[in-house]
């Protein structure tokens, strides 16, 4: 990445409070948007210091996988458009992080963690990568994830690992798990690496990370967000969705990347695409809001670890009633265990057939894969994918277990089933049983109810573990121990962002707990140039 130590200087002034800008551990879009406006600073100059920043932390944390070469380049084409009085929009010449599924065509790989997809390339962008390009962002880079977004292994998958980018780790604890499979994106946005990233999701890989790192995530409606180009797991489940330090920063986001792609049938169910900005005021006056407690204390019997933090969350539940929100005790019909049992057959029938999809489309492919019997094998053979310890037992399963995919009439049957539990019996149902808005659940034990039928989910920071000691490991690493945040999820149903966004607003302006101050186990200290 180079000498970049000449962005260190000393902090700007924000000319309209006089007070010091923001550091970039902290600094909002209208914040990083004035400041350009104002002239104060260039893209250019961010963006070296976003890279002094990844430069910094990197070999700790390792969030990001490689760094985009063209970034100073493409920041200092932008700022030339400014300076001609052509604005794109709010994301102008501001650096954002994809994550290392999301195709981008240009110097990067693209891997999903694998070494078999490194030298690949693709005949075009991801649709969300161009939307970012034309908004004015500057992909900076490629975050590390869960290789194969938590797809591959069985007995052994530690989130945070590829070994394309090695070992992720959270900044709240030493050796702290980051959640996966977005690791890399929550912990970047954390430390403020970039602006903002994006991540993916098939059930929990935007939220859990999200929450683990101290940061809002966005898990959007299926369909609402292209998975054009993204290196998949599902079709019927994942979903690209925003990462960012504020609910209002993760509207920004999402308003960049929605919208209709002809790659994606289904972004053709879009009814209508909102302005995020504007829900981006207190909706919890008059809102009501469901707890399910049944399924709340099945989370903590089945992980003990997780009880403090629903002794925070009843903490929390009258801040919610505080604001005007009316909040009911309001239980699922359907049990986790079935839902579990359907979602697991779904996604190994879906994988099969949407990877093969996605390889079909690669412009090169020097490793010569072209279906998932094809990755096995070399996974298997390959150093660096450090098997049998990391082992394929999902993809053993798929292969020579299951053995039917989605063009099979079994998965018919199945998929109505799952959909039937999930709907009716699970968060739609819940939602007009009660005349609700909201399903509100501490994030560990939430992601599943919305992501089973497509629906969608944001989770707010909410505090942060006390334990003197770590009381949690996997794998070596530290699930839960002191300072390691947790999070609140609002769930809502299909296309209900705007709403979601709303209540999470005002939940964030009342308790801001991200603004509290909690030791970190590394920070970067690079800031803009002067």
């Amino acid at each position: 990445m180079g000498d970049l130590q000449s962005v260190l200087g000393h902090v700007p002034l924000d000319s309209s409070s006089g007070s010091p800008f923001p550091g970039l551990l902290d600094a909002t879009l209208d914040q990083l948007g004035k400041g350009l406006k104002s002239g104060h600073f260039t893209s250019v100059q961010l963006t070296k210091a976003y890279l002094t920043r990844i430069e910094q932390v990197n070999e700790v944390v390792h969030a990001v996988v490689e760094v985009n070469p063209d970034a100073l380049n493409i920041a200092n084409s932008l700022d030339e458009e400014r300076a001609a009085g052509s604005i794109r929009g709010p994301l102008h010449g501001v650096p954002v992080l994809v994550k290392n599924n999301i195709a981008t065509k240009d110097k990067m790989d693209t891997t999903a963690g694998s070494q078999l997809l490194i030298g690949a390339t693709v005949p075009r962008d991801a649709f969300v990568a161009q939307k970012l390009r034309d908004a004015g962002a500057i992909i900076l880079g490629k975050t590390n994830m869960s290789q194969w977004a938590n797809y591959r292994a069985r007995d052994y998958s530690i989130n945070g690992w590829s070994s394309h980018g090695g070992q992720t780790l959270a900044a709240y604890h030493a050796q702290q798990n980051p959640s996966g499979s977005s690791s890399g994106s929550g912990v970047a946005t954390d430390l403020g690496l970039a602006w903002a990233s994006l991540g993916t999701e098939t059930d929990g890989s935007i939220v859990c990370p999200a929450q683990r790192s101290g940061i809002v995530g966005l898990k959007p409606t299926v369909g609402l967000t292209s998975r054009g180009l993204v290196i998949p797991i599902s079709e019927h489940q994942d979903t690209v969705g925003p990462m960012a330090r504020t609910v209002k920063d993760a509207a920004y986001l999402l308003q960049a990347i929605v919208g209709g792609d002809p790659h994606d049938r289904y972004t053709a169910e879009i009814p209508r695409i909102p302005d995020y900005l504007a829900a981006c005021k207190d909706a919890l006056a008059g809102a009501r809001i469901g707890v399910p407690w049944k399924a709340i204390e099945e989370g903590i019997k089945k992980d003990p670890h997780l009880a403090s933090e629903v002794q925070v969350f009843k903490k929390t539940l009258p801040i919610l009633e505080a604001a005007g929100a009316v909040v009911v005790e309001a239980n699922y019909a359907s049990e986790i265990k079935e839902i579990r049992g359907l979602e697991k057959s779904i996604m190994r029938a879906d994988f099969s057939v949407n990877l093969a999809s996605y390889l079909s489309q690669l412009a090169s492919n020097p490793s010569n894969i072209h279906t998932l019997a094809d990755v096995r094998e070399p996974t298997q053979k390959h150093p660096l994918e450090t098997y049998p310890q990391r082992d394929t037992g999902i993809w053993d399963d798929i292969l020579f277990e299951q053995k039917w995919d989605n063009t099979d009439p079994q998965f018919r049957e199945a998929y109505d089933r799952l959909q039937h539990l999930g709907g009716p019996g699970g968060l739609p149902g819940v939602l007009d049983q009660h005349d609700l808005v909201a399903v509100v659940m501490p994030t560990s034990m939430a992601p599943m109810w919305a992501a089973v039928i497509g629906a969608p989910a944001i989770t707010v920071p909410m505090g942060h573990h006390l334990e003197t000691e770590p009381i949690h490991e996997d794998g070596g690493l530290v699930e839960t121990g002191p300072g390691v945040p947790f999070g609140i999820s609002f769930l809502g149903r299909k296309w209900s962002e705007e709403a979601l966004i709303g209540l999470a607003y005002g939940f964030e302006e009342r308790t801001k707990v991200r603004d509290k101050v909690v030791k970190r186990v590394v920070t970067p200290t690079a800031e803009i140039g002067v």
